[in-house]
């Protein structure tokens, strides 16, 4: 499976962005899909996950309410709608495909990984 975020950019704090990660092949739709974070000098952390058919989901707790992760199975893509979004949003995110079909907000789960798409957010 190859991954490949888009929709990076640089937004005042309060505004929104929208992620699109594309995945390569169908039998995507059988992988939960993830998304993390990595700001500079940090770890790559987690932020939201989708189960494969979109019936749960997770999210970090300092995004919740602010952040919304879908997909869409038919044209093998995955999102992350970001609102009222803060400085300390502010990181490289990336798209991942997990082992399971579940959600999972581990990263030793997720073997596949897209380049990652910045996000810079500015008070």
């Amino acid at each position: 499976v190859q991954l490949q975020a888009s929709g990076g950019g640089s937004v005042q704090a309060g505004g929104s962005l929208r992620l699109s990660c594309a995945a390569s092949r169908r039998t995507f739709s059988n992988n939960g899909m993830g998304w993390f974070r990595q700001a500079p000098g940090e770890e790559r952390d987690f932020v939201a996950s989708i189960s494969w058919n979109a019936g749960s989901t997770l999210y970090k707790d300092s995004v919740k309410g602010r952040f919304t992760i879908s997909r869409d199975n038919s044209k093998n893509m995955v999102y992350l709608q970001m609102n009222n979004l803060k400085p300390e949003d502010t990181a490289v995110y990336y798209c991942a495909a997990a082992r399971t079909a579940a959600v999972s907000g581990q990263k030793a789960l997720y073997n596949y990984w897209g380049q990652g798409t910045l996000v810079t957010v500015s008070s």
